[in-house]
């Protein structure tokens, strides 16, 4: 299933919104329309025009604003705000913020946080076909388990962090209502993501 998501950039940088978008747009099973804002004086005409689910902004354009005011001008109460952060940022301007998105974030850990955001968006009936949808580094993760890797060794193995393979772990769980090594065996074998042979062959 493929989501679709209205994403607004508020970033002077013109590099630095391109590098987003980017990024972005690797991200998988996620259909992205892209709004750039490159400065302050634009930003209410822009959220009014194009009422985006999702605003990234860099919390200095909105200084003499807040936040419900951002969503008021924009006519969309449940849109999400996100802080993009590059530099060091007093930690109580971040607090409103739904999420933080830093410049050396990985796209995993983009690809996890904006999931916190589409998910709980998604009907249930979709819901439950997400379920049965894994994508493909999630599948190289079962395979991983599978074969007996603790989460380090996944995590070398496939040149990820501790935390993310943990999230990914935790998102397949979520998503197959498997919570078992031998469960997600049978699954693999099922599937064919691997061979009776390979099980416990790290």
């Amino acid at each position: 299933m493929t989501v679709n998501l209205k994403i607004a950039i508020a970033e002077v940088s013109a590099i630095i919104r391109s590098g987003v978008e980017v990024q972005l747009r690797r991200l998988p099973n996620v259909h992205f329309q892209f709004i750039e804002i490159a400065g302050s004086e634009h930003l209410y005409e822009s959220l009014r025009l194009h009422k985006p689910d999702v605003l990234i902004i860099n919390p200095s354009m909105t200084i003499g604003c807040t936040l419900q005011q951002l969503r008021d001008e924009s006519g969309n109460q449940s849109m999400k705000c996100f802080a993009l952060i590059y530099n060091l940022t007093d930690k109580a301007l971040l607090r409103p913020y739904d999420e933080q998105i830093g410049i050396f974030d990985t796209l995993e850990e983009i690809e996890e946080k904006l999931r916190q955001f589409y998910t709980e968006n998604i009907p249930e009936d979709k819901e439950n076909e997400e379920q049965q949808l894994l994508s493909v580094r999630e599948k190289e993760i079962v395979v991983c388990v599978v074969k007996g890797m603790t989460n380090r060794e996944i995590a070398d193995r496939l040149y990820l962090s501790a935390h993310t393979v943990i999230t990914h772990r935790r998102n397949i769980a979520r998503k197959l209502q498997i919570h078992s090594a031998s469960g997600l065996t049978v699954y693999a074998i099922v599937n064919k993501l691997v061979e009776l042979g390979d099980v416990g062959k790290s």
